[in-house]
């Protein structure tokens, strides 16, 4: 379990560079770490992971990020595992 107000996020892709491009939207709205790719399964894609740091906006986060912290309009999706 990641420290509060952080996330661990796996991206699972046909491919590394579609895998890659996932991420940068991620950091963009997100300070986070430095990614790590591993191999996603024997028949091939990728498997990316990194940490992202939910309370800490990128410099060049979206206006409707920035307006979402203070919404209060969080909502647990229970149909998710």
């Amino acid at each position: 379990m990641p420290s509060a107000g952080y996330a661990e996020v796996r991206i699972v892709a046909a491919s590394p560079e579609a895998a890659r491009r996932v991420a940068e939207v991620l950091r963009s709205c997100f300070a986070a770490d430095e990614q790590r790719s591993y191999p996603a399964h024997s028949g091939g894609g990728t498997r990316l992971h990194l940490t992202v740091d939910t309370t800490r906006p990128a410099g060049t986060a979206p206006s409707w990020l920035v307006a979402s912290r203070t919404s209060g309009n969080d909502h647990d999706r229970t149909d998710e595992s």
